[in-house]
């Protein structure tokens, strides 16, 4: 990535501490765009680099990245015209089954997806599509839990990339496919919350294939110096709504070609 003008060095760092404080205390701040514009991506970015680089020195180790804003209908929401994407931490990972402390993550809400895991590093070439696909190792079901550091979910495109892409954690399902037994597009979704279908949709909500949201990274990533690696986990983006969940809440998805994938939530303290 460029370099952040000088001008804005301080509001970077202001807007990186107030993510930041959030995040330890458990209490939401205020959005960030009176800090950078909430157009200025590069602003951003760099914000989302500070956050990062500290979780790093503090021990957390990087292990994928994800891919937000997939569906049309939530740029045109946000006024924007691009996805984003986060940086996914080894404390992020549950495996499907798993209860994750409801206080863990911030103002959760769960969408399900197709988590992909590379075989081979995105860095050379032209990363079409074949070459994406060439380099997946195998994919799973897999439920995103959102999380935003800002009041109330109140986020500009500037605040959800500055907030990490608004990451919490996620939640991998059990069945691993490869690329030649599904289709990645052709995935239909359903997801349940406590009993209750909350979700449905399929793989041509994100961005008409999650390939493609994987290609997508994949190019930008390489483009700000930081390519795509074997071994690391990508999560492409929602196949359906995103939905709230309360203390207790079971969630359940069921993604076709790729089985379940299901995670409890409970009434732990933040620790």
């Amino acid at each position: 990535m460029s370099e952040t003008p000088a001008v804005q060095v301080d509001v970077v760092q202001q807007a990186a501490d107030r993510l930041q404080t959030a995040a330890r205390t458990g209490v939401p701040c205020r959005p960030v765009r009176d800090l950078i514009d909430r157009d200025d991506v590069a602003a951003a970015y760099a914000v989302q680099q500070r956050l990062t680089a500290a979780r790093v020195a503090g021990g957390a180790s990087i292990i994928g990245r994800k891919v937000g804003l997939t569906s049309v209908a939530v740029q045109e929401q946000l006024g924007v015209d691009q996805p984003d994407f986060g940086v996914l931490f080894d404390d992020m990972r549950y495996l499907g089954g798993d209860t994750v402390p409801y206080d863990a993550v911030l103002q959760p809400r769960v969408e399900a997806e197709i988590a992909f895991v590379l075989a081979h590093d995105l860095e050379d070439g032209d990363l079409d599509l074949p070459q994406v696909r060439a380099a997946v190792d195998y994919a799973v079901a897999a439920l995103e839990i959102c999380g935003s550091r800002v009041a109330n979910w109140d986020i500009s495109f500037a605040d959800t990339v500055a907030d990490n892409a608004s990451s919490g954690a996620f939640v991998l399902g059990p069945l691993r496919r490869r690329l030649h037994e599904f289709e990645p597009g052709d995935v239909t979704m359903t997801m349940s919350v406590t009993g209750h279908e909350e979700s449905a949709g399929s793989g041509r909500a994100c961005l008409g294939d999650p390939l493609l949201a994987v290609q997508w990274l994949a190019r930008r990533a390489r483009d700000l110096g930081d390519p795509l690696r074997a071994g690391q986990i990508v999560l492409s983006g929602a196949l359906g709504p995103m939905r709230p969940v309360d203390k207790g809440a079971q969630v359940v998805a069921t993604l076709s070609g790729l089985g379940r994938v299901a995670v409890s939530f409970d009434e732990g303290n933040r620790s």
